[in-house]
Formats: C-alpha cells, sequence, structure tokens
C-alpha cells in the first residue's frame, strides 16, 4: 500500500496582504451601510451587501491562512482546508439575505422613486473607488490562486462603484431617481447569480463530488497505461476546498512483482501523478489473485 502526502501551503496567502485587504473593507462596508442610509441610497446599500460577501471571504481566508499553518491533527487528520467549504457556505446566506432585503427595499421605488443625495452617491463613490482600488492593490502582488479570485472581486467593487459614480453625476442634471432602484436591482442580480453558481460549487464540493470529470478520467487513463497494471478500481478523487484535491484507488497488478519491483512501481506512479498536483494520494497495489475487500 502507498501513501502519499503532500501538504502544499504556498497557496497560502500572506497574512500581511490580507490583513490590509480585510480591515479596509471591513471599515468601509460599515461606512457603506450608513452611508447607503443616510444618501436613501439603495444602490450604495447594494454595493454595500456586495462588499459585505467580499469582507467575509478576506476574513475567512486570513483564518485559514494562520489555520493552514497548523498541523493535522488525529481529529482533522486532513487539515483545516475544508473550513473553506463551511464559510463559502456561511458567506453565500449572508449574501442571499442581504440581497434580498435590497430588492424588497428597491423594487417598490420602481413605482414610486426617492430622489437619493446626489452629491453623498459622488463623496462615497471615490471614497469606495479609492479603498477597493487600493484593497485590490495590495493584493495584485500576491501570485496565489486565491488572491486572484479576491482580487478581482474587488476589481468588480471598483467597477461598481464608477457605476454609482456615473449615476450620482448624472442624477446632479437630470431629475430620474429611477436610476437608483435600476443600479440597485442590476448590482443585487449580479451578486445572486454569482452566489447561485458558488453555492452550486460548494455543495457539490460538500458531497465529495469530483471536482473535474475531464481530470479523473485522464488519472484513471494515466494509471491504466502503466505497464505493471492490469486494472483500475475503486477510484477516488475529491477536493478538501476546490483547489486541494485528494484520490485515492486500488491498482491490480498485472502480475506479482518483488519488493524492489513494487518500489520501482510506486516511483513510476508518483511521477506519473505528478502533473495533477494532488495534495493527498492513497494507491494500494492489489496482487493477481487477490480478492478486493472492498467489493460488494
Amino acid at each position: 500500500m502507498g501513501h502519499h502526502h503532500d501538504h502544499d501551503h504556498a497557496k497560502d496567502m500572506p497574512s500581511s496582504r490580507l490583513g490590509w485587504a480585510f480591515f479596509l473593507n471591513f471599515g468601509f462596508t460599515i461606512i457603506e451601510f450608513i452611508g447607503g442610509v443616510l444618501t436613501n441610497s439603495t444602490a450604495i446599500l447594494a454595493d454595500a451587501v456586495h462588499d459585505l460577501g467580499d469582507t467575509l471571504s478576506l476574513g475567512l481566508a486570513w483564518l485559514l491562512n494562520k489555520f493552514g499553518n497548523k498541523q493535522p491533527t488525529h481529529q482533522f487528520t486532513y487539515g483545516y482546508q475544508r473550513l473553506n467549504l463551511v464559510g463559502a457556505l456561511i458567506n453565500a446566506m449572508v449574501l442571499i439575505a442581504g440581497s434580498a432585503w435590497v430588492l424588497v427595499t428597491a423594487v417598490p421605488r420602481l413605482w414610486d422613486p426617492q430622489m437619493p443625495m446626489a452629491d453623498g452617491m459622488i463623496a462615497l463613490a471615490v471614497l469606495g473607488i479609492a479603498v477597493n482600488g487600493f484593497a485590490a492593490y495590495k493584493l495584485s502582488k500576491g501570485k496565489t490562486l486565491n488572491e486572484r479570485v479576491i482580487n478581482w472581486h474587488l476589481l468588480e467593487d471598483v467597477l461598481g462603484w464608477v457605476a454609482v459614480l456615473i449615476v450620482g453625476v448624472a442624477l446632479l442634471f437630470v431629475d430620474w431617481p429611477i436610476l437608483d432602484p435600476l443600479l440597485s436591482i442590476a448590482f443585487t442580480l449580479f451578486i445572486l447569480i454569482n452566489v447561485a453558481r458558488n453555492l452550486w460549487a460548494t455543495l457539490r464540493l460538500f458531497v465529495q463530488a469530483t471536482p473535474d470529470q475531464e481530470t479523473y478520467r485522464n488519472v484513471a487513463e494515466t494509471l491504466q497505461a502503466l505497464p505493471e497494471i492490469a486494472d483500475v478500481h475503486h477510484l477516488h478523487f475529491w477536493s478538501l476546498d476546490g483547489e486541494s484535491h485528494v484520490l485515492t484507488a486500488h491498482l491490480v497488478l498485472a502480475r506479482n512483482l518483488s519488493a524492489e519491483e513494487s518500489g520501482e512501481l510506486k516511483q513510476q506512479i508518483d511521477e506519473a501523478l505528478l502533473k495533477y498536483e494532488l495534495s493527498h494520494t492513497t494507491i494500494e497495489l492489489e496482487h493477481p489473485d487477490e480478492v478486493c475487500r472492498d467489493s460488494p
């Protein structure tokens, strides 16, 4: 039986960059909610909900960066990476509730639009562009997948605030208060579409679905192609958090191998699977006449 464990913490984001981005977004999100109420702007409230989601994601990533440095325990044998899924689920629930609240507030204003404080919208928009732009700049120096994903979210926030700025400036010159609820509904629908996609992906990982079917097939073909392997079964491919994948498999030998030949085969298996960058692999070698203990 061969076991391979590769605890790659290169994906973890440095705490300094995460800390900057988290506190900037957390502080500004509070300002947004207060500003949205004071300016009577549902568009700002919708953007505040969007920023709240990004703040939760940043806070979770910051905590996981610290947890990720801990070694696996007898209770958390794979480490703490799956906490990321718990956080993603909580994040989705918060965003769905916040979006529902914004829609309940904004939709009635389509029939009874209320003029927001345009100058207040402009001031908050400028501040939002500056804060989110600076946070995106801090994370742009990172090279990990998580940093790139969160950086794109922050850039989306910048574009959202540009839209608020444009509407705010427009309201200074035209009496079209309906622009505010229209913008807030557009923001909210954008949030809900992204939340629905991410929620589905999170739930799939929760039930340990294969993260990528093509990779699953390729792994099976790679193992089956090894000259000493007659059959591959009980191949399980799942993910801890969407990035760190786990593989277990039973490989039936074409013939009985000596200890030295078994060692060489394990080395071949390691080299064949290297390109898939798996975090954990467990491979069991079965003799040609051996009955698999996991067979039904």
